[in-house]
């Protein structure tokens, strides 16, 4: 028997409950969200969907009732305000930092032993923010971005390449910024071959500032935050973390001297197994690249800053 939460039952959230649904990841996946009704309605609506997609769990949903998560073993935190057109991630942090510290006290309080994965914007301070006050090992909290982040690299990659994203290996490290991720296009690789041998460094280029305003493009577009690749990224996080698959995935996690930095979250490589980020993996990237992921941590730090400042942080 396995239990997973998704806390906030808006696109991102029901995206994440209903790709966990599809895939049968857990025993009892539990939608929650403080809008009455709503999260309830949005987990019939995945149910009724049972017999249409071979879904062969349970999918609940509550209300602002934190016992109906008790004895998670993975909790996903979605929560928050999403991103409109303009405005970026980091705009975000006050308001988020409020709504994260609160859900993160309430969901502990009923699954102590649960590892999270924290979606909400801007993530990697949020991850940090969720690292300090949980008393959680580092191994126990981890951010989306860095699997969303490859996933959008992967698909923009193939497009250059005209190639199924599945046979395209590539990974992003770095905050989840539009300036300050860092797609690494020295490891990509199409069916074992280098990335840098198929396609000429422009088109590279092109596709990592592709890769890096992603989300930004989604929400010109939509008018909002982007939620199917979100949701199904925490999903595929969550699925490791059940199953024990042991996958490497990008995420963010607090770094203690891994890749030259300390006390800071941002995406790193790790394999995501039943004990959460049981490997921090020591990739052998570039120097372009080392010097691009110590301008996306100095831009991270800053963003922390606002945190400590605030108290919320010490």
């Amino acid at each position: 028997m396995s239990k997973v939460t998704v806390i906030g039952a808006g696109n991102v959230g029901a995206t994440c409950a209903d790709v966990l649904a599809k895939r049968n990841v857990a025993s009892d996946i539990v939608l929650i969200d403080i809008k009455e009704g709503y999260s309830e309605g949005k987990a019939t609506d995945i149910m009724q969907t049972a017999t249409l997609v071979g879904i062969n769990v349970r999918v609940t949903g509550v209300t602002n009732d934190y016992t109906a998560t008790a004895g998670s073993d993975v909790i996903v935190i979605t929560s928050g305000l999403p991103r409109k057109p303009g405005m970026t991630r980091e705009e975000l942090i006050g308001v988020n930092a409020g709504i994260v510290k609160s859900v993160v006290e309430s969901a502990l309080k009923h699954s102590p032993d649960a590892i999270l994965i924290i979606v909400s914007n801007p993530m990697d301070p949020m991850c940090y923010l969720t690292a300090k006050i949980s008393g959680l090992p580092r191994n126990k909290v981890v951010g989306l971005g860095g699997a969303l982040d490859s996933a959008r690299f992967k698909y923009y990659l193939s497009l250059a390449l005209h190639a199924n994203p599945n046979d395209i290996e590539a990974t992003v490290i770095g905050g989840h910024g539009d300036t300050t991720m860092v797609p690494l296009t020295s490891l990509a690789t199409y069916k074992g071959v280098p990335v840098t041998q198929l396609l000429p460094k422009e088109k590279l280029d092109e596709v990592a500032a592709a890769t890096k305003v992603g989300g930004a493009t989604l929400t010109g577009l939509l008018g909002t935050s982007a939620w199917y690749a979100p949701g199904a990224a925490a999903a595929y996080m969550a699925e490791s973390i059940i199953k024990d698959e042991k996958r490497v995935v990008s995420c963010g996690v607090l770094v203690e001297g891994e890749y030259g930095e300390n006390d800071l979250v941002t995406g790193v490589p790790v394999v995501l197994g039943k004990d959460g980020c049981e490997k921090i993996l020591d990739f052998p990237i570039s120097d372009d690249e080392k010097a691009a992921f110590k301008v996306s941590a100095d831009a991270t730090r800053k963003v922390n800053q606002i945190l400590i400042d605030s108290g919320l942080v010490k």
